[in-house]
């Protein structure tokens, strides 16, 4: 069998949609023989890597979010279905660092791995924080999990971030999006998600205040995938088509989940193709005669 590296990209609320992507490997019967990821790919990428199955996460959105078509009446009645509100711990300080902890919300989360450490992972996983006064990368493939995951996923002002020694570390976006760079190079397939997607915003439209802080964030982790793929180029690059969707839309699982739907079936035919050793172009030809 062919050895296959995967990468999650970073995105915030974006990450639901990295799970059509792991059904794949699911449906197909595989798994990777090793992950790298960056914030809620991090995050995502750990989940996979201790043992959950794409269902398996589907399961946990509706664990923690409102389950599709609940109605006013639905919440009302059952006031588990806003169990992740139970699980936001607001940073309450005269000086905060950020608006929340995310140590709940983490933990809650890392209670379903059933590891504590890279070490106790399936597989092999690699996660990105950012070291915010040195400007520079750091990358986590040992040790205990949650301060990773904690370090990688601390979006700056939102989350509070990770002092660990003489580092203060935050969202593995701003250094490394899609880190493939990082996969093992004796993989036979690498293959990376990006989760950036697009605005249906006119071009010539002005942002709101909103917009200028996080779109800003988006423009500069998209330069830089853009940059890493050209320089380290890998097997199959995904982007799935989310149009209008924001880093914090947690409120939109299923309707980030159903847009990353669209790049399955075409990631499914790709992937199905390098493992048989067919041409790249037969899956090309099979999928405009669907």
């Amino acid at each position: 069998m062919k050895k296959i590296g995967l990468t999650l990209g970073g995105g915030g609320a974006k990450g639901f949609a990295h799970i059509p992507i792991l059904e794949v490997f699911d449906e197909l019967g595989i798994k990777p023989c090793c992950i790298t990821g960056s914030s809620v790919g991090a995050v995502l990428g750990a989940l996979y890597a201790s043992g959950q199955s794409a269902k398996d996460l589907v399961a946990l959105i509706h664990e923690l979010i409102i389950p599709q078509n609940a109605t006013l009446k639905d919440l009302i009645r059952n006031k588990g279905t806003l169990k992740i509100l139970d699980l936001i711990d607001p940073h309450i300080s005269l000086k905060p660092q950020g608006l929340l902890k995310g140590d709940k919300l983490l933990g809650y989360v890392c209670k379903r791995m059933q590891a504590s450490t890279f070490e106790e992972l399936e597989i092999p996983l690699k996660t990105v924080s950012t070291d915010y006064w040195r400007h520079e990368q750091v990358v986590a493939d040992s040790g205990p999990l949650f301060s990773a995951l904690r370090a990688s996923m601390a979006i700056p002002y939102i989350f509070t971030p990770v002092v660990e020694a003489d580092r203060v570390l935050v969202d593995g976006g701003l250094t490394n999006s899609v880190p493939h760079d990082l996969l093992d190079p004796k993989c036979d397939i690498r293959i990376a998600v990006n989760i950036m997607g697009t605005t249906s915003n006119a071009m010539n439209k002005p942002p709101s205040p909103r917009e200028a802080i996080f779109h800003t964030y988006q423009v500069m982790m998209a330069a830089m995938a853009l940059e890493k793929r050209r320089n380290d180029p890998v097997d199959i690059y995904l982007e799935p088509p989310l149009v209008n969707i924001d880093m914090l839309d947690f409120h939109k699982p299923w309707e980030i989940y159903k847009q990353g739907l669209k790049a399955k079936d075409g990631f499914k035919r790709q992937l199905d193709a390098l493992l048989s050793g067919k041409p790249k172009t037969d899956w090309l030809r099979r999928k405009d005669a669907d």
